[in-house]
């Protein structure tokens, strides 16, 4: 990866939770470097700093030390607020669980990103519907997430992430609570969200059939990247 093509970079990035003999350093100094239109699969045992590093590139979370690059912007040094509005405006994302609201229309989930970010409820119909279609549930745009599948739901979640067109996909077990069927049908989807949107995507996952959908996989182990490897990919 180069500098100049450089969508993210992670420098000489620690994170160190608790203090003193109690203090658990979660991330060891990692260097990473994501070019825009990537595909990259983030794997590693339980405890091994990936989740700490998407929850650091997905501003959920601060870095100890190091240096964080979006677009050539120093993200570790904006205030709460600026990191806020950089998830809502550059970011998707999409969980093992879901994360649907129960009682609402696939429709009025998928508007969720919209509403936050202000924008009119004419436009942000328009754009849910449009969102929804792009994952192949036009026509199920008032069922609620009782009313689908596991596999719809996810789908209804991706909706919702690709809603505001992120510039960066950020998926932490996206096929986790799926059937093996389900999981390959969403990460089809995913991989033609990279391929044909242009969208760069940063997934953790544990299952090396769900990697192999990546252009490029990197092992986490012990707070650090232990390999970063370019993959074919099925795209």
């Amino acid at each position: 990866m180069t500098g100049a093509a450089a969508l993210i970079r992670l420098s000489a990035i620690s994170k160190t939770y608790g203090s003193g003999q109690a203090a658990f350093q979660a991330l060891k100094g990692i260097d990473l470097s994501v070019a825009a239109g990537e595909f990259v699969a983030i794997m590693g045992p339980s405890g091994s700093g990936k989740s700490t590093a998407m929850n650091i590139l997905g501003c959920l979370d601060t870095p100890t030390t190091g240096r964080y690059e979006f677009q050539g912007v120093a993200v570790e040094g904006m205030t709460r607020n600026q990191r806020a509005l950089l998830r809502r405006h550059y970011l998707g994302f999409v969980f093992q669980g879901f994360n649907l609201l129960a009682r609402t229309t696939a429709l009025e989930n998928v508007e969720l990103p919209l509403i936050y970010r202000g924008d009119p409820a004419g436009s942000r119909h328009q754009a849910a519907r449009a969102a929804l279609e792009q994952v192949g549930l036009k026509g199920w745009e008032h069922h609620s997430p009782n009313e689908l599948s596991g596999g719809q739901q996810q789908r209804v979640a991706i909706a919702r992430a690709i809603v505001t067109r992120p510039a960066v996909l950020l998926a932490d077990e996206p096929t986790g609570n799926l059937d093996s069927r389900n999981s390959r049908e969403i990460m089809d989807l995913i991989a033609a969200l990279n391929r044909d949107l242009g969208i760069t995507v940063l997934m953790v996952t544990h299952e090396p059939d769900m990697a192999a959908y990546a252009s490029r996989v990197v092992h986490f182990v012990d707070g650090l990247v232990e390999s970063d490897r370019h993959n074919g990919g099925h795209a």
